[in-house]
């Protein structure tokens, strides 16, 4: 029953229909007489109503969700944090070396001789090395901080024997002083260093930022195995089952619910937020696995195949989760260091980008201003990465009452809708300027297949349904150009036969997407800007 009334319903009404109101709506309770405050027992019933909510979402969510969801695209990944933490201890162990070193020498670091030097160069490296050598740099969520402390220590070792065996061999006593002091200052520092960082680590799972989202396909035995390895390892999070019988699937496995079947993962909002699918179906049901891999196909996440038997030989499309083997069967797997050094370029050409940028958009704002009523920039929600919905940030190109946020009509040759600075802006792509703010917020790639409006429509038809594979081009985040873009297929795309091309060259490029392949990219698209007259911008 509810414990409100609506605004119209007045108060004696509502005391009356209270569940502890009296004949006259005065509240009774055991060992309560007349008077009891009534506000106080609703009070209590609100409490325990909000407490059996948080229950029933705490069941829904599962033993393996975070209590907030962090879409694929925020989420940091073991590879980018762990190299990070390593260029920190590269930086602080040689600076302490390059300290202890110039304090010995009456002319500081640059007069010291190379056979004073070299010691502290070999320590140097040799502890650099030693430390990942020890896994000092995997933060396992199994372990505690203790176990990854002894793993620091550890990694210490190898240089402290050097050094007995240096002086062993007679290494000069002040040199063999200057080696101790900076050993003993490193180990310091790297200790600490390495508690926080194990803090660190521990407060991104903690929120989500961390462990990878998994969903499960198969309510079978495989998937009760998978899970429960997960529950104790805690590897990733398991945030939802989808069977293609959900009729006969259990509500939940090992308290992870059952959220339908595979047509509703298809479409389902947690899509943008998970980075793996794994089918769990037996691999004895050879046909049910075919048809629900070629189903799940059309999605951009990355699908993974349990296999349920062991594997012989070293197979490269083999990998581990929990301890437990899987094939990669669809989607991209992520390349992280792919990944790491896409960023590095993105923050880089677009800080870069942004100082001759700055200018020319401020001259652009009040041209458009002058020119007609309305704000400066146009925002649309377009798809990203997993099929993540962002908010993509353009000049306004269009007259302000007739502006498309869907773009269920694109724009044609000598469109009405265009204002007088639109056309210049839209001619030189000067329009897209402000889309560098996406990029180094990490919502987009300087390079990449360009955002398409969601519910962006060919015709009469959403373009999206024309091409099995149009969520193919999410697997990596939008761009600002891309690879079909200097290859002709730019602006609109008016006809089935246009969205299968863009789609294929898109798709081209996620696959052979490259460091390289990206400076190119942005080295032709003024050229093919400039140069291409016939497309309709």
């Amino acid at each position: 029953m509810s414990l409100t009334a609506p605004a119209s319903q007045p108060s004696s009404e509502l005391q009356a229909s209270h569940p502890l109101a009296g004949a006259e709506g005065e509240p009774q309770h055991a060992g309560v007489g007349p008077g009891f405050d009534a506000v106080a027992v609703e009070s209590v019933f609100v409490r325990q109503s909000h407490a059996r909510d948080r229950r029933a979402g705490a069941d829904r969510r599962g033993p393996l969700r975070p209590e907030r969801l962090i879409s694929a695209r925020e989420r940091f990944h073991g590879f980018g944090p762990a190299r990070a933490f390593r260029i920190v201890d590269t930086g602080l162990i040689l600076a302490l070396a390059g300290v202890i070193c110039g304090l010995a020498q009456t002319g500081g670091l640059l007069s010291t001789p190379v056979t004073a030097a070299l010691p502290f160069v070999i320590g140097s490296a040799l502890l650099i090395w030693s430390l990942g050598g020890v896994g000092a740099y995997r933060f396992n969520a199994s372990e505690g901080l203790s176990v990854h402390l002894l793993r620091t220590f550890a990694g210490f070792l190898p240089v402290a024997c050097l050094l007995l065996v240096a002086d062993a061999v007679g290494l000069p006593r002040h040199e063999l002083v200057q080696a101790a002091t900076w050993l003993a200052l490193s180990f310091a520092a790297v200790y600490v260093l390495h508690a926080g960082w194990w803090l660190l680590v521990s407060a991104w799972r903690a929120q989500g930022r961390l462990t990878p989202n998994i969903i499960v396909v198969g309510a079978t035995r495989n998937a009760e195995r998978l899970i429960q390895a997960l529950i104790d390892n805690r590897e990733a999070n398991v945030i939802g089952v989808f069977d293609d019988r959900a009729a006969r699937a259990p509500p939940n496995i090992r308290g992870v619910p059952v959220l339908g079947d595979t047509s509703d993962l298809l479409g389902h909002r947690l899509i943008p937020f998970v980075d793996r699918i794994v089918i769990t179906v037996p691999s004895s049901a050879q046909g049910r696995v075919s048809q629900i891999i070629e189903r799940l196909r059309v999605l951009p996440n990355d699908i993974a195949l349990f296999l349920d038997f062991e594997a012989g030989g070293h197979d490269a499309t083999l990998s581990r989760l929990a301890r437990l083997p899987l094939a990669h069967v669809s989607g991209a797997p992520r390349n992280e260091n792919r990944a790491f050094w896409k960023r590095i370029q993105d923050l880089t050409f677009g800080g870069l980008a942004l100082i001759p940028a700055v200018p020319i958009m401020t001259v652009i704002a009040i041209a458009i201003r002058l020119d007609t009523p309305g704000p400066v920039f146009f925002r649309q929600r377009r798809h990203g990465f997993n099929n993540e919905e962002i908010v993509v940030w353009k000049f306004r190109s269009m007259r302000q009452e007739t502006c498309d946020p869907t773009a269920s009509k694109q724009i044609a040759l000598d469109d009405e809708r265009v204002t007088r600075v639109g056309r210049l802006i839209r001619r030189t792509g000067l329009d897209e300027l402000p889309q560098i703010f996406n990029v180094l917020k990490g919502e987009m790639s300087l390079v990449g297949p360009r955002p398409h409006a969601i519910g962006m429509k060919t015709g009469e038809v959403e373009s999206a349904r024309l091409v099995a594979e149009y969520a193919h081009r999410h697997r990596l985040k939008p761009g600002v150009t891309g690879w079909a873009a200097i290859k002709g297929s730019r602006g609109p795309v008016h006809t089935a036969d246009a969205v299968r091309r863009r789609v294929t060259l898109d798709v081209e490029y996620v696959e052979r997407q490259s460091f390289w392949l990206d400076l190119y990219i942005m080295a032709k698209t003024i050229p093919c800007l400039l140069g291409d007259r016939h497309a309709v911008r």
